[in-house]
């Protein structure tokens, strides 16, 4: 029972740090968000593992519905087509799985999502790069100090602690606001 307690009680406690430190940017990056759909872009969600399981939660929400009953929003998780992820991974390199996908797809406007507990994910790392490259607003859900992604994405929300599990849960906790924020900014209830 005490392992129970310890875990709600860290993720409430992470919870009110993170409110507090981040709630004026998670704001900024749904104001982006909506203004990246409203000009007909894209967003573009990537992760590994559970993040990865994030990134599709997060863009089903968009496309399908979250709240509202409303119009699909254009929105597409990096890691789900298993040909395409097998095959750059087999004749590039793993490292290649999103950026290649996003030099296929993405255009000047549109907006990519890395999520990232480490802020270290080396294939996450080069979907940053390429959408500078390619002229996309990167925003970072990271973790711990923010790792290599802080120097690379044009926003940053870093959860600051050391636990894979909580950071997991405040990255979908702030996924969930930012659904929330496009919604209502695109005046969709």
């Amino acid at each position: 029972m005490n392992w129970i307690s310890h875990n709600f009680s860290e993720h409430r406690q992470l919870v009110e740090v993170v409110e507090e430190q981040c709630a004026q940017s998670i704001l900024a990056v749904g104001i982006k968000m909506v203004d990246v759909l409203k000009n007909g872009g894209t967003i573009y969600w990537c992760g590994n593992g559970g993040s990865a399981g994030d990134s599709q939660h997060l863009a089903a929400e968009l496309v399908g519905r979250f709240k509202a009953d409303r119009r699909a929003l254009r929105s597409v998780a990096l890691s789900t087509d298993s040909s395409v992820l097998t095959c750059v991974a087999n004749d590039y390199s793993y490292d290649s799985i999103f950026s290649r996908q996003l030099e296929a797809l993405g255009r000047s406007g549109d907006l990519l999502v890395g999520i990232t507990t480490s802020g270290n994910s080396s294939n996450v790392l080069h979907a940053f790069e390429c959408d500078n490259e390619l002229g996309l607003y990167t925003v970072g859900l990271l973790g711990k100090e923010g790792g290599k992604a802080l120097a690379l994405v044009d926003h940053s929300i870093v959860i600051p602690s050391h636990t894979t599990a909580r950071i997991q849960e405040v990255h979908i906790l702030i996924g969930h606001c930012l659904c929330d924020l496009i919604e209502d900014g695109l005046d969709l209830r």
